[in-house]
């Protein structure tokens, strides 16, 4: 009697993209495509999924012109249906997640790369839902070997990665005080942002108590040790001549994730050790982490012009206004266009908008030239290091190169990293070459100025 035949074991992938017909999604997929075979990356093998098999054909077809779609694994995978994801998390190494709003589909896709102990690495900027993924996941994640960070894309490793580049320049005795990030969106045609990013921002000031309560539930994060008082709160808009920029503050979730790096590194000086980490590699971290001191972070937002400033004020208030009541939201997100004034809009940017647009990130740095003199100064800081990241256009060209690097640093690096668990992107790649690679693919990380503060 013959042998019945066994089911071949299903393929496990190195990179999995959920969310791959999605706005993002496409673009990850065309930044992927660069480095599979005969490329010498570690990317061997990917495989694309999402609810619609025709949808992320099309997709893939997109991102492979004007040449032909390469024969890459189409898997079908929906964000309600636990069991789909369940199956497609245990054929990943590494997942990446590109279907948002994540408050509402990222937590069903982490549990499922938890569970079954492949990394999974996100592109969101919700704070409510980064901190519920670490409150709800980072223990189960631990115990399988599956490292989850969110926010690798613009949000937020441009901002955690600039924040520790200028850290880094304050040789001792000098130290910061305060690292504040200014942000400039700069295109030659007119900047148009994806709906999903206004879906976001809507979704998240109506759960904002929700985010609050969260944050009362848990441990309080562990307070880095910052020299001299804290800097003072400014006026919500300015001029600064320096930068030739209208600077606005910014509600940002670059600003949780960088403070939340900062608790962790408060909590472990030395840096999250590696599962099988290399002697090497070892030194590097903690020389690395020995570096990079604690400042007070914040970002603002500018434009040449003031006029530029009027449709975010505008956009804020319409979301500040509508975004508490049911009505309000259903209306932002019928019309997102008309409450931005022209900056969202439902069919995103055009493939010219993306392709002329860029982004300028300063960082500029207040604290001591002399750390022992901190006290004896009143708490005045003497010095300004002012640095900057560059690149090019945020959400569908720098997002995914800063996606698929990760990627491949996990792929590549991954007994160097912590066995599993939550983290943010600082608290894991800081001290890895990720900067580095950043800059051989199209960012720029520069010294612009340093100087001594008058005194008086």
């Amino acid at each position: 009697m013959a042998t019945p035949a066994t089911e071949p074991e299903p393929e496990v992938f190195d990179v999995v993209i959920f969310g791959a017909s999605g706005f993002t999604g496409k673009y990850v997929i065309r930044e992927a495509l660069k480095f599979l075979p005969p490329n010498a990356s570690p990317l061997r093998t990917l495989a694309l999924a999402g609810r619609s098999r025709d949808r992320v054909a099309a997709a893939l077809r997109w991102a492979a012109a004007p040449g032909p779609a390469p024969d890459v694994p189409i898997l079908v995978a929906d964000a309600s249906d636990p069991a789909s994801l369940a199956a497609l998390a245990s054929r990943a190494r590494v997942l990446l997640s590109c279907a948002g709003p994540f408050r509402l589909y990222g937590h069903q896709v982490a549990a499922a790369c938890a569970e079954a102990g492949a990394d999974c690495l996100d592109i969101s900027g919700e704070p409510e839902f980064m901190e519920r993924v670490e409150a709800d996941l980072h223990e189960a994640a631990a115990r399988n070997g599956s490292l989850i960070i969110s926010a690798c894309g613009f949000d937020s490793i441009p901002a955690e990665l600039g924040f520790m580049f200028n850290s880094r320049q304050w040789d001792p005795p000098s130290a910061p005080v305060s690292i504040v990030a200014h942000l400039s969106l700069e295109s030659s045609k007119k900047i148009v942002g994806n709906f999903g990013t206004f879906e976001s921002a809507v979704l998240g000031f109506a759960s904002a108590s929700k985010l609050q309560a969260l944050r009362r539930s848990r441990p309080r994060l562990a307070r880095p040790r910052i020299p001299g008082p804290p800097p003072p709160t400014g006026p919500l808009i300015k001029h600064d001549k320096a930068l030739g920029l209208w600077v606005m503050k910014l509600p940002s979730a670059d600003t949780v994730v960088v403070k939340r790096t900062l608790s962790k590194v408060t909590q472990h000086p030395e840096g999250l050790p590696g599962v099988e980490e290399t002697p090497d590699f070892a030194e590097r971290r903690k020389e690395f982490w020995s570096s990079v001191k604690p400042a007070h972070f914040g970002v603002k937002i500018g434009t040449r012009s003031i006029l530029g400033v009027i449709p975010m004020i505008c956009t804020g208030l319409f979301i500040g206004i509508l975004g508490g009541f049911s009505f309000g939201r259903s209306l932002l997100l019928k019309f997102p266009a008309l409450f931005s004034m022209g900056w969202f809009r439902k069919s995103g940017p055009t493939e010219a908008e993306v392709s002329s647009a860029s982004f300028k990130m300063w960082f500029v740095g207040h604290g001591y030239g002399d750390l022992t003199r901190a006290a004896g100064r009143g708490g005045k800081p003497d010095k300004e290091i002012v640095t900057r990241v560059s690149g090019p256009e945020i959400g569908y060209i720098t997002t995914p190169i800063v996606l698929i690097q990760s990627a491949l640093i996990l792929l590549s690096q991954r007994g160097n990293l912590p066995k599993g668990g939550v983290y943010t992107p600082g608290a894991v790649f800081g001290p890895t070459d990720l900067q580095k690679r950043l800059e051989e693919n199209g960012l720029s990380f520069d010294v612009i100025s340093r100087r001594t503060l008058p005194s008086n």
